[in-house]
């Protein structure tokens, strides 16, 4: 059973007036906080005010890039090349490492978003042209894909991977998550029975199939109605399980 892992959230997608989300309270209670770049959520007052948040609350930040469909949330699925996916997680990530910059924080990964992740569990050559820009373009920032094949393989070749399970959604009998057009809000205990059998290296597919994580990081989604109350019950189980949360990069030297 591992006993050092991130927990990190999906966050600051909300955009203009709209709120989503109770990010002042969600982000001090998550180690890594991936933050809307504009595309699917998100703006510039929102990315600073999460940038803030972050920084006050000692939360690791990162780009969550998405494709640009802020009406579907991007969670639409778009078809782009490998090259044009790298493009455009870059474009994302310079807007918001610009702006944490001018606040003193740095980027410490990106996590694509929604149908952007789906796409790169599904296109390996997605996944590593993704990665592979961030190795030139950004040396020491991390990118953070399911825990499955492809980030095993792209691990493998020295590439810097974050390996990623989720607590608050399902998985398939093939191991790929099953992403909600709309999260409803989600029984905290059962997200923290999830989360510790992420930890145990085994969770159970909506049909109880068994299927094998290697995490180095766990996700749940800021979006969802009572997602503070899902990350204190998992915060609460690792503690008595004597888990101790860090953010990715400690993880990572950890792993090795």
């Amino acid at each position: 059973m591992r006993t050092l892992v991130d927990l990190n959230a999906d966050a600051g997608e909300s955009f203009g007036r709209w709120q989503l989300g109770d990010d002042a309270r969600l982000i001090p209670l998550v180690t890594s906080v991936n933050i809307a770049c504009g595309w699917h959520a998100g703006d510039p007052a929102t990315m600073s005010r999460s940038v803030e948040l972050a920084r006050d609350g000692r939360t690791a930040v990162g780009a969550h890039p998405g494709f640009p469909d802020l009406t579907g949330f991007g969670r639409r699925a778009m078809s782009l090349s490998p090259a044009e996916a790298a493009q455009a997680c870059l474009y994302q990530f310079g807007a918001l490492q610009a702006i944490a910059a001018h606040r003193g924080v740095p980027i410490a990964h990106v996590k694509p978003h929604g149908a952007f992740y789906g796409l790169t569990i599904r296109d390996e050559a997605v996944a590593e042209a993704v990665v592979s820009a961030f190795a030139t373009a950004a040396p020491g920032v991390r990118v953070v894909l399911l825990a499955g094949p492809v980030s095993e393989r792209l691990a493998e070749r020295g590439f810097p991977v974050m390996r990623e399970a989720f607590a608050d959604l399902d998985y398939d009998d093939n191991g790929h998550i099953i992403i909600e057009p709309n999260p409803r809000a989600k029984s905290p205990e059962a997200c923290a029975d999830q989360a510790d059998a992420v930890l145990r290296g085994e969770v159970r597919s909506v049909n109880g199939v068994p299927v094998q994580v290697d995490a180095d990081t766990i996700c749940l989604h800021g979006d969802r109605p009572n997602a503070v109350e899902i990350a204190e019950a998992i915060r609460e189980r690792f503690a008595s399980a004597g888990v101790r949360l860090a953010p990715m990069a400690e993880v990572a030297d950890s792993r090795g």
